[in-house]
């Protein structure tokens, strides 16, 4: 059976890199943790919130690397000399990876109650119509 590519539909010219990404988001590793909430809080702009309950400003760590938007959590292990008799809460790290589009632009990021909150925005090419001439060969 013949993997179907965006690069096998003729009228799909320079989707190239558009498939690359696909399968880059696909291969991210990205489990359930944190947890995630995504939402459209204009037309032109989303946030992100993750779940980081137990991280400091100083665990977390966002980066844009290759239009990917990159979240990061390290906390350090504080249980020299303690004894736990139930461990519920894991101190585990975490990277979660969103894929940008052309033209979405991360904003602020904010840390409110265990929630980080990241802001992005869209913004809006101008529709451009240019005429192509043609001469006689």
């Amino acid at each position: 059976m013949t993997k179907l590519t965006l690069g096998s539909y003729p009228h799909l010219l320079g989707f190239e890199q558009l498939e690359r990404l696909l399968e880059r988001t696909a291969k991210s590793g990205n489990e359930g943790y944190p947890p995630f909430n995504i939402e459209q809080t204009s037309e032109h702009s989303y946030r992100i919130t993750l779940a980081v309950a137990g991280f400091a400003e100083s665990d977390l760590s966002i980066t844009v690397e290759d239009r990917q938007l990159v979240i990061r959590g390290r906390q350090s292990d504080d249980s020299d000399g303690r004894v736990f008799l139930h461990r519920g809460i894991a101190a585990r790290q975490f990277q979660r990876s969103f894929v940008l589009a052309d033209g979405v632009e991360v904003g602020e990021a904010v840390m409110e109650n265990g929630l980080l909150h990241v802001d992005l925005t869209r913004a809006v090419p101008e529709a451009i119509v240019r005429k192509i001439s043609i001469r006689k060969g």
